[in-house]
């Protein structure tokens, strides 16, 4: 960040201009509450131009442009892995990703951060709704699991949302602490009664599952237990 404001001072001095420059900013509006972030460094700026719009928007934004506009090169940018290229390259192929050290890809943080603002879901009923969206194509051990990870980073990294870089408003789920997003900056991390919750509705569900994979195992058996006669 120091250099970054360093070089936006210098480059038009170097130049014999007048003024300064700005410094930009490029986190997003699904990173934010997950905290992917460093504090007074990478999401500091004088400005953010996508600091609140998600991920997700922006790469369709990027696919309709490069057919709109005919540039291939966008398309490119959408397919590439977002990486901040720390560690090096393996055999040519990246070994770190964003989405891998986040442990949730951007299309669930998008989802994540919906329901959190827009329908102002706890960790509970969070799990809730995501047993319908997500019922087809995730389990609920694994929904909780991403549940659990999303809540305790968001907790943990609440305080960073306070002192975001100012950008143009343009989702409703916008995490910015200073303009539209107002809930408490200090929670406890361990979530204990919301998790505690979690973990009852998900043994009940496990326990349901049961009880209908042994009523299948068993065609011959009636739900009263009694054996069905078969003519």
């Amino acid at each position: 960040m120091v250099l970054a404001y360093l070089f936006a001072q210098l480059v038009l001095w170097v130049r014999n201009r007048p003024g300064g420059l700005l410094v930009l900013g490029s986190a997003n509006v699904d990173e934010a509450p997950r905290g992917y972030m460093t504090k007074y460094d990478c999401s500091s700026a004088d400005i953010n131009p996508i600091g609140g719009i998600s991920k997700m928007d922006l790469k369709r934004f990027l696919q309709y442009a490069s057919q709109r506009f005919n540039l291939p090169i966008l398309r490119k940018i959408v397919a590439a892995s977002p990486t901040s290229e720390l560690e090096p390259l393996k055999d040519g192929q990246l070994v770190q990703t964003y989405e891998q050290d986040m442990g949730l890809t951007y299309a669930e943080l998008s989802d994540l951060g919906r329901l959190r603002k827009q329908k102002a879901c706890d960790p509970y009923s969070m799990f809730v709704r995501l047993l319908r969206t997500w019922g087809s194509t995730e389990t609920a051990s694994e929904m909780v699991r991403k549940v659990k990870q999303f809540f305790r980073y968001y907790a943990i990294n609440r305080h960073k949302m306070t002192v975001l870089t100012p950008s143009f408003h343009a989702e409703t789920c916008s995490p910015d602490d200073n303009r539209f997003d107002h809930p408490p900056f200090l929670y406890n991390a361990k979530w204990s009664w919301q998790f505690g919750a979690i973990g009852k509705e998900l043994r009940s569900l496990e326990q349901k599952k049961n009880n209908r994979d042994d009523l299948n195992a068993s065609p011959g058996k009636t739900n009263s237990g009694e054996q069905a006669v078969v003519v």
